[in-house]
C-alpha cells in the first residue's frame, strides 16, 4: 500500500525522536498500537455482523470481496476464461465425412 522502504523508516524514526524527544516517543508508539488494534477489532466486529444478517450463504465473506476493483477483475477474468475456451472449441466431423464447401463462394 505504501511505498516506504527502510531508509525512509529511519528518517522518520530520527525526526520523530528529535521533534518529540525519547521521553514522549513509547507513549505515543504505544497509543498508536492501541487505536490500530481497536479499529481493526471494529472492522472484524462489522464483517461478523455483515456475514450474520446476509445468512450462511455468505458465510465465507471477506471484505476485500467488496472491493470494486476486485469485482471488476474476477468477472474479466471469467469472461477471459470463457472467450479461452469457446475459441479451444473446434467443431469436429465424424470420420470419412468432408466439411461443406461451396464452388461459388469461394
Amino acid at each position: 500500500m505504501f511505498d516506504v522502504g527502510l531508509l525512509e523508516l529511519a528518517v522518520i524514526a530520527l525526526v520523530a525522536i528529535i521533534v518529540l524527544g525519547p521521553d514522549k516517543l513509547p507513549e505515543l508508539a504505544r497509543q498508536a498500537a492501541q487505536l490500530l488494534h481497536k479499529a481493526r477489532g471494529m472492522a472484524h466486529n462489522a464483517r461478523d455482523e455483515l456475514r450474520n444478517e446476509l445468512g450462511p450463504d455468505y458465510s465465507d465473506l471477506q471484505l476485500r470481496d467488496l472491493d470494486p476493483r476486485t469485482i471488476v477483475r474476477k468477472h474479466i477474468s471469467e469472461a477471459m476464461l470463457e472467450v479461452d475456451r469457446e475459441q479451444n472449441q473446434k467443431p469436429t466431423l465424424p470420420q470419412g465425412q468432408v466439411p461443406p464447401y461451396d464452388v461459388e463462394a469461394t
